[in-house]
C-alpha cells in the first residue's frame, strides 16, 4: 500500500508541476508575442508614413513652392495620425525645411525655414482652411542636414530609423524615421522624416503584464540601453545643467531583469527560466528589426503565478497521505499483535487436538475473526466427541458456521465496493480476456451506463475502446491496456478516447496497472478522468498561437516560420501577394470596429475563395495581408491576384463597398533573396494604393451618400434643396465662384453624418424622444469627422460641424456665436432651414411665407442677419421671375 501510493503520487505530483510550467511557458510567450506585434505595429507607423508620401515629393505631385499646398499637405499627413506622431517634415539638400508638428500643448503648426526666414525655423498657428496663420515661435537657426536622421538616410541612401535621442520640448525618447528623396537623375534633392515619441511604448508593456506580477523591457540590442519597462522606471533622466543621460540595462535596481538580459545575451536563447535568490522566472525574448534599428523585447514571469499553487496543493495532499499512512501502520501493529496472541494459543489447542487430546478447547477472548476461529475449533472438538452419537446435528452445525462465513465475505465485499465508489476517479478492471471484472461509479458515470451489470463480463475494449476519436478502428495489438495484461507492465495515455454508451466519445487521461497474485498476471486494473475540456483548451491556445483572431487566417509568426520552413529550391518558382485593404479606417472611424472587423472577414472568405489550397493566406497588420505561393510564377501569380480583386470588390461592408491594393513579385532562383520578393511586391502594392488614392476615396464618398439616400429619399431630397439654396445665398452674398463650388457641396454633404443612424430614425416623422434627439445632434460631429477624411472635401468639413451652432451661441455642438460660426456653416443653416419647413416630406410643412416670417423672427437669434437679409432678397428676385 505504501510503494503503490508512493508511486501514484509521485507520478501525479510531477504531472501537476509540469502541467504548471508549460502554461507559465506558454502564457509568457503568448504576452511576449502580442508586446512584440503591438510594438511593431507601433514602429511601422512613421515608415508607413513615410512609404505612402514620399512619392508625392519625388514625383513632383506636390509643389513645394505653393506655401498653401505644401501646408496642407504636411497638415493633412500629421492630422490622419496618432498624437506619437509628433512632426512630420522634409529637409532640402539647400538647407530649407518644412513640415508641420505639435507643440508642447498638443496643438499642431507649421514650419517653414528657407531663404524667407533667413535660416531660422519659425512656426505658425493654422488656419480653419489649413495654412499658415499668425507667427508663434521665431526659434534660431536650424539646418535639417545637420540632423542625425537626415544623415543616417544620406549615407545609408535607403529608408531608415535614426539613433534615438530626446525630444527637444518634452522630456521624452525620440525615433525618427528618414526616407531620402532623389530626383530623376539620381541627385539627392533632400530628406523625409516622420518622428515620433516612444512614451506610449510603455502602456504597452505594463498592459501586457499587468495581474500577472511579471516584468518586461525593451533594449537596444547592440547598446543595452533602456527603450520602455513596465515597472513604471526611468529610460532616462535630464540633470539640472540640461544634460541628457539614458539607463541601461545595468543600471536597473531589479536584479532579475539584469541577470535575464545577461543569459540572453550570453547564451542566445529565445525562452528560458532562471531562478534568482527568491524566485524562478520563466523569460520569451523576441528581436524587432527595421533597417537602421534592432531591438529587444525581454519579458519575464515569476514561476509562482501555477506553481504556488501546484505546490501548496501537492503539500497538502502529501501531508494527508503521509497521516492516513501512519495511521494504516498503527493501526496494522496493534491489531496483528492483538490477534497474533490468540493464533498462538489457537495453534497450541489445534495441535493438541491433532494429538488425539479432544479435552482441549481454546479460551475465546474476543468475537473476531480469531475468536470465531477459535469457537469453531472448540465447537468441532466438541463435535468430534459426540460425532458417532449425533452425526446429522453436527452436519446440521457445520452448515450453519458455512452461512456464517459466507455473510461475512459478502459484507467485506460491499465494504471494498463502498469504498470504490467513494473516489472521483473512474476504475474498472479486467481479466486476461479483457472482460470486465468490476467498476465504480464514477466509470459508470462517465461511460453513461445505469448500472454495473451493463458492464460485468463484456469486452471493455470491444465496448469502449474500439475506435479512434475519428471513428476508425483502434487495432487491438496497439491498445496499452491490452498490453499491461499480457506483459505485465503498467501503460498511461492522454491521447486517447473512450465512447460511451450513447456512442459518444470523450477523450481521457487513463493509467492501466497489472494485477498480480502469487507472482502471476491475473487480470489489470484501469484508472481514468475525462479530459475533453482541459484538450479543447489546450486547442485553442495552440490555435490563437498562429491565427489572427478576427479573420482566423494565419498570423504574421506562422507566416514568417513557414516562409522559412517553404524557402527552398523545391518550391521555386516562389511568389507572394501583398494586399492593403482600402476603407478599412473610414469604416472603424463611422460605424465602430465592430464592423471593420466584419470588413476584414468578408476580405478574408474572398481570397480564401481565389487562393488554392495549398497557397498560406496571413494577415499581418491592421489592414495588410501576405499570400505565400510556392510552386507559383509570376504569371500565375497574377491571375490569383485578379481574382482576389474582383472577388473583394463583390464584398460589401456595413454600409461601404470594399476594395484592396494588391502587389506581387516572385522568386526564381536560388540566389534571389526572399526579403527583396517581399519588398518589391509591397512596393507594388503601395504604388497600386497611391494610384488609386483618390478615385478610393471618391468612390467611398458618394457610395455613404448612395447608401444614405436609399435609406431615406426625403434625405436625398433635401441634400439636393439645400445644395442649391445654399450657392443662390453665396451668389447672393457676392462670395467667389471657388467660395461658392464650396457651399454647393457644403449643403448637399452638410447631412453625411446621419449615414450612422437606423433607418427606422432617419424616416421618423414627429417629435423625435429625448435620447433619439441627442443621438441625432451628434450627426454634425460625424459628418466632420467623415468629410476631413478626404482632401476634396477637408474645406467644407466645418460646414457640417457648425449648421447646428446658433448666432446667438445657444446652438451645438460646441456652442459657437457670431463670426465663431464659419460663414459657410451660417449659410447652410439658413437653407436647412428653409427647406425642412417648405419641403413636402418635412414633419412640419409651412408655405413659403409663413416660413419666411419665422426665419426673419430667428434673425439675430438662431441666424445671421446678413445671412437671413440674402434669402429674403433670393426668394424676393424668383418671385418676380
Amino acid at each position: 500500500m505504501v510503494l503503490s501510493t508512493v508511486g501514484i503520487g509521485s507520478m501525479v505530483f510531477a504531472n501537476w508541476i509540469a502541467t504548471a510550467e508549460e502554461n507559465t511557458q506558454r502564457l509568457i510567450g503568448n504576452i511576449n508575442e502580442n508586446i512584440y506585434n503591438q510594438v511593431s505595429n507601433f514602429i511601422h507607423a512613421p515608415v508607413h508614413i513615410n512609404e505612402v508620401n514620399h512619392n508625392i515629393i519625388q514625383n513632383e505631385i506636390l509643389d513645394l513652392s505653393n506655401e498653401p499646398q505644401r501646408e496642407k499637405f504636411f497638415i493633412g499627413v500629421l492630422q490622419n495620425h496618432e498624437d506619437d506622431i509628433y512632426s512630420f517634415s522634409y529637409g532640402t539638400e539647400t538647407g530649407e525645411y518644412y513640415g508641420a508638428r505639435r507643440n508642447a500643448e498638443g496643438d499642431i503648426e507649421i514650419m517653414k525655414n528657407n531663404a524667407e526666414t533667413e535660416g531660422n525655423s519659425w512656426y505658425f498657428e493654422v488656419n480653419d482652411d489649413l495654412t499658415a496663420g499668425p507667427l508663434t515661435v521665431r526659434a534660431g537657426e536650424f539646418d535639417p542636414r545637420t540632423r542625425a536622421w537626415y544623415q543616417e538616410a544620406k549615407g545609408k541612401k535607403a529608408s531608415t530609423f535614426s539613433p534615438i535621442y530626446k525630444h527637444f520640448v518634452m522630456d521624452d525618447l525620440t525615433i525618427s524615421a528618414a526616407w531620402p528623396i532623389y530626383d530623376g537623375n539620381g541627385q539627392l534633392e533632400g530628406v523625409m522624416g516622420a518622428h515620433m515619441l516612444l512614451s506610449s511604448v510603455g502602456g504597452f508593456l505594463d498592459d501586457a503584464v499587468n495581474g500577472y506580477e511579471g516584468y518586461a523591457l525593451i533594449v537596444e540590442k547592440e547598446s543595452g540601453l533602456l527603450i520602455a519597462n513596465s515597472m513604471e522606471l526611468d529610460n532616462f533622466a535630464v540633470s539640472e545643467d540640461g544634460t541628457f543621460q539614458r539607463f541601461a540595462v545595468e543600471d536597473l535596481e531589479n536584479a532579475s531583469l539584469r541577470q535575464a538580459f545577461q543569459q540572453y545575451v550570453e547564451s542566445q536563447e529565445t525562452d528560458f527560466d532562471y531562478e534568482d535568490e527568491e524566485e524562478r522566472y520563466f523569460v520569451d525574448v523576441r528581436e524587432i528589426r527595421f533597417e537602421g534599428l534592432e531591438w529587444v523585447v525581454l519579458s519575464a514571469l515569476p514561476e509562482g503565478i501555477y506553481m504556488t499553487d501546484a505546490k501548496k496543493s501537492i503539500g497538502w495532499t502529501a501531508a494527508i497521505i503521509f497521516l492516513v499512512l501512519l495511521l494504516s501502520v498503527l493501526v496494522f501493529h496493534v491489531i496483528t499483535k492483538r490477534l497474533l496472541k490468540p493464533m498462538d494459543e489457537l495453534l497450541q489447542t489445534s495441535a493438541d487436538i491433532a494429538a488425539g487430546d479432544l479435552s482441549k478447547r481454546v479460551e475465546v477472548k474476543r468475537r473476531d475473526e480469531i475468536g470465531v476461529i477459535s469457537l469453531s475449533m472448540n465447537n468441532m472438538a466438541d463435535k468430534m466427541h459426540d460425532l458417532i452419537n449425533n452425526l446429522e446435528a453436527n452436519v446440521e452445525a457445520r452448515t450453519a458456521q458455512l452461512n456464517e462465513a459466507t455473510v461475512d465475505l459478502e459484507e467485506n465485499k460491499n465494504q471494498l465496493q463502498l469504498i470504490l465508489d467513494s473516489t472521483a476517479e473512474a476504475i474498472y478492471g479486467i481479466d486476461l480476456d479483457g472482460n470486465c471484472t468490476f467498476s465504480n461509479a464514477s466509470c459508470i458515470q462517465l461511460l453513461g451506463y445505469d448500472n454495473q451489470n451493463d458492464l460485468l463480463g463484456k469486452n471493455m475494449h470491444t465496448l469502449i475502446h474500439h475506435s479512434y476519436e475519428d471513428g476508425t478502428p483502434f487495432p487491438l495489438g496497439k491498445c496499452g491496456i491490452v498490453t499491461t495484461i499480457r506483459e505485465g507492465k503498467a501503460y498511461e495515455s492522454d491521447e486517447e478516447v473512450f465512447w460511451r454508451a450513447d456512442e459518444t466519445s470523450i477523450r481521457v487521461e487513463y493509467r492501466s496497472y497489472p494485477q498480480i497474485r502469487a507472482g502471476e498476471v491475473v487480470g489489470g486494473v484501469i484508472t481514468f478522468m475525462d479530459i475533453t475540456q482541459r484538450k479543447l483548451a489546450e486547442e485553442r491556445i495552440k490555435f490563437l498561437s498562429y491565427h489572427d483572431p478576427v479573420t482566423g487566417l494565419y498570423n504574421r509568426t506562422f507566416l514568417y516560420e513557414e516562409l522559412k520552413r517553404l524557402n527552398v529550391d523545391r518550391n521555386l518558382p516562389f511568389s507572394v501577394i501583398m494586399g492593403d485593404v482600402n476603407g478599412l479606417k473610414l469604416t472603424n472611424d463611422i460605424f465602430g470596429h465592430e464592423a471593420g472587423d466584419v470588413l476584414l472577414k468578408r476580405v478574408a472568405e474572398a481570397m480564401q475563395r481565389s487562393c488554392r489550397e495549398e497557397d498560406i493566406i496571413a494577415r499581418v497588420g491592421g489592414d495588410e495581408f501576405v499570400i505565400l505561393l510556392p510552386k507559383t510564377d509570376n504569371e500565375t501569380a497574377g491571375a490569383i491576384l485578379k481574382r482576389i480583386k474582383g472577388e473583394v470588390e463583390k464584398e460589401e461592408s456595413k454600409e461601404l463597398g470594399s476594395s484592396i491594393s494588391l502587389g506581387k513579385g516572385t522568386k526564381y532562383d536560388t540566389l534571389d533573396d526572399m526579403a527583396e520578393v517581399l519588398k518589391h511586391a509591397e512596393g507594388e502594392m503601395y504604388r497600386n494604393k497611391s494610384l488609386r488614392q483618390m478615385e478610393n476615396h471618391d468612390e467611398q464618398l458618394q457610395l455613404i451618400m448612395k447608401q444614405l439616400h436609399e435609406r431615406s429619399e426625403r434625405e436625398k431630397i433635401h441634400s439636393a434643396n439645400v445644395s442649391e439654396l445654399s450657392e443662390k445665398l453665396g451668389r447672393e452674398l457676392g462670395l467667389t465662384n471657388e467660395a461658392i463650388r464650396k457651399l454647393k457641396d457644403a449643403g448637399y454633404y452638410h447631412d453625411i453624418g446621419k449615414i450612422v443612424f437606423d433607418e427606422e430614425i432617419l424616416a421618423r416623422s414627429g417629435v423625435l424622444s429625448k435620447e433619439e434627439q441627442r443621438e441625432m445632434n451628434k450627426h454634425g460631429v460625424v459628418g466632420y469627422r467623415i468629410l476631413s477624411l478626404f482632401n476634396s472635401t477637408m474645406d467644407i468639413a466645418r460646414a457640417a460641424l457648425h449648421h447646428h451652432e446658433h448666432w446667438d451661441g445657444t446652438g451645438h455642438p460646441a456652442g459657437l456665436k457670431r463670426e465663431e460660426i464659419s460663414l459657410m456653416g451660417r449659410i447652410v443653416a439658413v437653407a436647412e432651414a428653409y427647406d425642412d419647413r417648405t419641403n413636402p416630406r418635412s414633419n412640419i410643412p409651412l408655405g413659403e411665407e409663413e416660413t419666411l416670417k419665422e426665419i426673419q423672427g430667428s434673425s439675430g437669434k438662431k441666424f445671421d442677419p446678413t445671412v437671413v437679409e440674402a434669402l429674403i432678397r433670393v426668394k424676393k428676385k424668383e418671385n418676380k421671375g
